[in-house]
């Protein structure tokens, strides 16, 4: 079982670095407000910091490093998400910013992190 979770997070890091240059837009939406005029950058950084994170997972000899740094990474989204629930509405188009789904990303951050905690955990 661990294997697999394991692979599966690094493929899940690659891809969602790699989708971070194939839809920038949704990835520079969810920059926090006072980071925005950076948003760019941020997210060329964050893709580039995931694609190495996904490789670190991926070999044996950088997995727990690799699974620590994912953790600490996606903890750092989270200020993400808590800047989302400042502006999140009842009435927004988009399930992603009413308060439930703000709830929910910061749901399934948190659920990410204990992810990436138990691999660095079972490759210590």
């Amino acid at each position: 079982m661990h294997a697999i979770a394991t692979a599966a997070l690094a493929v899940f890091l690659v891809a969602v670095g790699v989708t971070h240059f194939l839809a920038p837009r949704y990835f520079r939406s969810l920059v926090p407000t006072p980071l925005a005029r950076h948003a760019g950058a941020l997210v060329a950084l964050s893709g580039v910091a995931e694609i190495v994170t996904g490789v670190l997972v991926a070999v044996p000899a950088t997995r727990a490093l690799g699974a620590w740094t994912a953790a600490a990474l996606i903890t750092g989204y989270l200020s993400s998400h808590l800047d989302a629930a400042r502006h999140a509405r009842r009435d927004h188009p988009s399930p992603l910013w009413r308060p439930y789904g703000v709830a929910g990303r910061v749901a399934v951050n948190l659920l990410y992190i204990a992810w990436a905690a138990g691999v660095a955990l079972g490759a210590a």
